[in-house]
């Protein structure tokens, strides 16, 4: 337990766990806040109050400070969603991808940002003047001890909850090489309203608790488990491909998309349910809580957390822990029986909303998966997922289409590939994407003989590609002889 507690120090820069506060998150909730974001405003810590009361002051400091509010707030004014949760969560994925105040810039170039994010990056150089002008640095820094008494106040709570969460899947420490899980405390959000969010191998919950009241731990815990299971699904590929026959039972469920595509988000949150409702219950009836709640579960579409709760039974006696258990767990599911069981099922007409949001544009859930079954060779699969992306117009277009072009280049359709990379061309703004885009154009090209218009292809790769090296080799190559193709050649 002691071992746990230092991990959660902030000062231990090096753990992958932390529970802190983040200025730049204080920086994008204190901009909204001044415009008129006022979601549970009275009842949450007294904090929030506090922080509105001295941007008031220091907005009134200066005609500067004025001109530099209202210009901010006109544009978040014009960019408001109208569901406040909605909007809290929206400025939640920019702050998450934003460098540290006083620049604000994003992290990242604009394409790559998290579609919500993206669409309010027209805020930031007006919320660096606001935040200059007022003096917002200078707030966060007189605030600092009180908002260090935030985290210090769930610090043992958070311990303990990720300490037996850790003993009951005996799970070890170093499981989590590699890998960060950060939550941030602030109030100038919501009370008890909870974001977590997933980028690449980082996990993050922003939470703002309010007076006296607890964290919603089981909130928090579910992203936790996202975070210790997810790595462990991605590592049998074929178990998962055996599964995917269980996609079609679900095809009416209330559940979001994303589980009726992608097998292996499924038997994710179908054994993290499991979870919750074998250590969930209350001591007067905990039997028939967790069964409802596994009925529930099933109702909305998870449809294999019948199957892990009676598996983590068998679990709990087995002194293997679930690293070397998880292989076990999910080839031992029978698809036959639980397509059956599934057909029994009435599903709800809605389903839970997902708390962890997987903020990736380009490399979104079902781009994610049909790269995935490509690089196994399901090219049939792996057309499905991309076409989806490209129908649903929820993920990069450019990547769907280039992933369909990869499909059609597997199939030996020239002219079909021709097309999609063209079509990837015209909306891209990945490099990568750009890049290969005119070199696979500039190769089809050669093989038809049109030697002008494949070097203009490889030129252009040159430029698009000149951050990266493999690119750039493969289009100067093009450029000094036509392309000649091989046995290996893709």
């Amino acid at each position: 337990m002691f071992a746990l507690l230092a991990e959660l120090s902030p000062a231990q820069n090096q753990s992958p766990v932390a529970l802190d506060t983040n200025e730049t998150v204080f920086t994008v909730l204190t901009a909204i806040n001044t415009c008129g974001y006022d979601q549970d405003l009275g009842v949450s810590d007294p904090l929030r109050s506090r922080v509105r009361s001295e941007v008031a002051r220091g907005r009134q400091s200066s005609a500067d400070a004025e001109n530099a509010t209202q210009a901010m707030c006109r544009y978040y004014q014009e960019h408001q969603q109208p569901d406040p949760s909605k909007a809290l969560a929206q400025y939640v994925s920019l702050a998450l991808y934003l460098n540290p105040p006083p620049n604000l810039t994003a992290k990242v170039k604009d394409a790559d940002m998290p579609p919500d994010a993206a669409l309010l990056l027209g805020i930031l150089p007006l919320m660096q003047k606001f935040s200059e002008t007022v003096g917002l640095h200078a707030i966060w820094e007189g605030d600092r001890e009180a908002y260090a008494a935030l985290t210090g106040r769930y610090h043992e709570a958070l311990a303990k909850m990720m300490f037996d969460t850790e003993i009951y899947l005996k799970l070890p420490s170093s499981s989590r090489l590699g890998r960060n899980f950060t939550v941030y405390v602030d109030p100038m959000g919501a009370p008890g309203q909870t974001n977590a969010r997933n980028y690449g191998s980082d996990y993050y919950v922003v939470i703002s608790p309010g007076p006296g009241a607890g964290l919603k731990m089981d909130q928090i815990r579910h992203t936790y488990l996202h975070y210790l299971l997810d790595p462990l699904a991605m590592k049998y590929p074929a178990t998962m491909k055996h599964l995917e026959p269980l996609l079609e039972t679900v095809k009416s469920a209330p559940m979001d998309q994303s589980f009726k595509s992608d097998v292996s988000l499924l038997v994710t949150e179908c054994f993290i349910r499991a979870i919750e409702a074998r250590t969930a219950g209350s001591k007067k009836s905990p039997e028939a809580e967790r069964d409802q709640a596994i009925q529930n579960s099933a109702r909305q579409g998870f449809i294999l957390t019948t199957y892990f709760y009676e598996a983590l039974l068998r679990f709990e006696k087995d002194p293997a822990g679930l690293s070397n258990a998880y292989g076990d767990l999910v080839s031992g599911i029978d698809v036959g029986k639980e397509r059956k069981r599934a057909a029994q099922v009435t599903f709800a007409s809605t389903s839970d909303t997902e708390l962890l949001h997987l903020s990736r544009p380009h490399q979104g859930k079902l781009l994610v998966a049909a790269e995935q079954r490509l690089s196994t060779g399901d090219a049939e699969s792996a057309q499905k997922l991309a076409q989806e992306a490209l129908d649903e117009k929820n993920e990069d277009q450019g990547r769907a289409l280039f992933i369909l072009a990869e499909v059609a280049t597997h199939n030996s359709d020239m002219q079909g590939a021709r097309n999609y990379f063209e079509r990837a061309l015209e909306v891209a703004h990945e490099p990568k994407v750009v890049a290969w885009s005119h070199i696979y154009l500039g190769r089809i090209f050669d093989l038809q003989e049109d030697r002008e218009a494949a070097m203009d292809h490889y030129r252009a790769a040159v430029t698009a590609g000149s951050a990266l090296p493999e690119a750039k080799a493969a289009a100067e190559l093009g450029l000094q002889k036509p392309y000649e193709p091989t046995r290996r050649s893709p």
